[in-house]
């Protein structure tokens, strides 16, 4: 089984001077960096994860007293309570 294998890859003049600068200032070479790019192209492309709503919950002892859950013309009329008609 072959570990590497050679290929070459046409890119813009402009990527690749920042890639090598890039390359030159973190002490790594252009093919790690290019492997780690192509690694993170690849997960980011091949997700299966079905889509989570981050947690926004927030603190508190839930519904204001003399609401009745689920009812959103209390929850409405207490947004809105005293401002305008």
């Amino acid at each position: 089984m072959v570990s590497h294998m050679k290929t070459t890859v046409d890119l813009s003049e402009d990527l690749l001077a920042k890639a090598k600068r890039l390359t030159v200032s973190q002490g790594t070479t252009l093919r790690s960096l290019i492997e780690e790019g192509l690694r993170m192209a690849i997960q980011h492309r091949t997700r299966t994860e079905d889509f989570r709503l981050r947690d926004a919950s927030v603190e508190g002892k839930g519904v204001q007293p003399g609401v009745v859950e689920g009812s959103w013309d209390q929850v409405a009329g207490g947004i809105y309570e005293g401002r305008g008609s």
